[in-house]
């Protein structure tokens, strides 16, 4: 972090600089993350010239009297500010942060009423109530925040896809340690892989990947890592002790082997060797700040590849987007290019669309409104299409669109799947989406090499080659939905 902290410094900004908490102050039989260590660290990042402390507890794993206890010794230990970010995962949320106003915290996240709890932040309101009359009164009028929670509480329903499934604060956080933000992203990672029916399992399994690793701090990208192996784990059958045997000839998650490659940092503690050697098979880990590997980029260089590619002028934002995530990047230029500039939808029409009779206005411009209504959808056709009647500010339109929820038989063809017997047959570890085809017919690989990349609910599982040979037929192609053990490639 020091290269970052230095380099805010010297453009004359606030560096606030963060410790993640994990495990439990308050339980003795734990030597790992005791108050020592945060108090050590704290005073560490004191002595680079940061401005603020943060503390993210994003696992909400900072109950209420380890934060008294926590922040306290902390405004003893050091001089600058102190930042509190946690979650209310637990159900502890607002009690964690009252203790740690009691102690002195300088700064906390919460959220508004309609918005907060579970997988979020504390209430605010809450919090404001809670303190009012008290040393700590924030001043803040409850009233006008009401009034702010009432507007979200409309707007929240139109994003309840993405909602964790949790109806309640539970303490099995405590046990598990799953950050906040992960809960609900792992859910329907699990159920992408139709895992669904083994969440349970899978959250057990993080428990125990965590163990298996060394117990290490949990935020992103090691949460998403422990997460990955915990599904990789459940789907292929393995436990902490059988990975030892069957791990050798398995090709473990991308975001697994960068972590054991050391591409996400030194863990405090050190790696785990021998599973290490198992992910990495053979290949050699590095020591030093993953940063200084990285190769110089040439700005007017990428943005005339991307003006050459993609038939546009980008800005400052859209150079520094691809440099930093590439595939994501071009996905989102071809999105629009296909679709056009979607962000003056209002949400609701954007993530389930009009219902015949319905009407929506769409502000594309300054002073410039269109106001569209869906008459009617047609029948299905035996193509798989259908006719959809609009009206764009009076005018009807008409337009004959793919229904992509409906298969026809033009749309239903065989899949192969790849005999685990036969060691030419190359099959599909998770089901997803083929990101990268990395060989063409013909080609001649050696055991090891990487033959195809498959991407879901962002965990990408590198695909290779179990023996030398030539790629005899390739059965996919990019962008193409595979299920667990298609057919990729054939070798010969």
């Amino acid at each position: 972090m020091e290269v970052a902290i230095d380099e805010v410094i010297k453009c004359g900004k606030v560096a606030e600089v963060c410790m993640c908490y994990t495990g439990d102050i308050l339980d003795t039989s734990r030597k790992k993350y005791n108050l020592d260590y945060y108090i050590t660290l704290a005073k560490e990042i004191e002595k680079t010239g940061a401005h603020i402390l943060g503390i993210k507890d994003m696992s909400a794993l900072l109950k209420p009297y380890a934060a008294y206890k926590l922040i306290k010794t902390l405004k003893e230990s050091i001089s600058i500010p102190i930042h509190l970010h946690t979650h209310d995962t637990t159900g502890n949320g607002v009690a964690t942060i009252l203790m740690a106003a009691e102690a002195g915290v300088d700064i906390v996240d919460t959220a508004f009423d309609s918005m907060s709890g579970l997988t979020s932040q504390p209430a605010l309101n809450s919090v404001v109530a809670a303190l009012k009359n008290t040393d700590r009164d924030t001043g803040l009028n409850l009233k006008e925040l009401q009034s702010i929670s009432e507007y979200w509480n409309a707007v929240r329903p139109v994003y309840y896809q993405f909602e964790s499934g949790l109806k309640s604060g539970s303490t099995e956080i405590y046990d598990y340690e799953i950050p906040g933000g992960q809960y609900s992203n792992l859910k329907k990672q699990v159920e992408s892989f139709g895992l669904g029916h083994k969440f349970n399992d899978i959250k057990e399994m993080y428990k125990k990947v965590n163990d298996m690793l060394g117990d290490i701090v949990k935020v992103t990208p090691s949460s998403k890592m422990v997460g990955d192996l915990s599904i990789f784990m459940v789907k292929n059958d393995l436990t902490p002790e059988n990975i030892y045997e069957k791990g050798y000839n398995l090709a473990f998650p991308d975001s697994v082997v960068a972590y054991f490659k050391g591409m996400m940092g030194q863990p405090e503690f050190g790696f785990p060797k021998k599973l290490q050697d198992i992910v990495l098979k053979g290949d050699n880990p590095i020591t030093c700040r993953p940063g200084e590997l990285l190769p110089s980029e040439n700005f007017d260089s990428i943005s005339k590849i991307l003006e050459d590619k993609f038939n546009f002028k980008p800005a400052k934002r859209d150079i520094i987007s691809y440099c930093l995530y590439p595939d994501v990047f071009e996905s989102y230029i071809k999105f629009k290019n296909t679709f056009g500039d979607l962000s003056k939808l209002g949400s609701d029409i954007f993530f389930h669309g009009l219902y015949e009779g319905e009407t929506c206005e769409i502000e594309i411009s300054e002073g410039k409104t269109m106001i569209i209504k869906l008459n009617s959808i047609g029948k299905l056709d035996n193509q798989g299409y259908r006719y959809l009647e609009f009206e764009i500010n009076g005018n009807r339109r008409e337009v004959r669109i793919k229904d992509k929820s409906i298969k026809t038989d033009k749309d239903i063809t065989s899949i192969l799947t790849a005999d685990p017997k036969d060691v030419k047959e190359v099959g599909a570890s998770i089901p997803g989406s083929i990101l990268k085809v990395l060989v063409k017919e013909g080609m001649a690989v050696k055991k090891g090499d990487s033959l195809v990349i498959i991407e879901a609910m962002k965990m990408e599982t590198n695909i290779p080659s179990p023996i030398d040979g030539i790629v005899e037929k390739i059965y996919i192609k990019e962008g193409s939905q595979v299920t667990s053990g298609q057919l990729l490639i054939k070798l010969s």
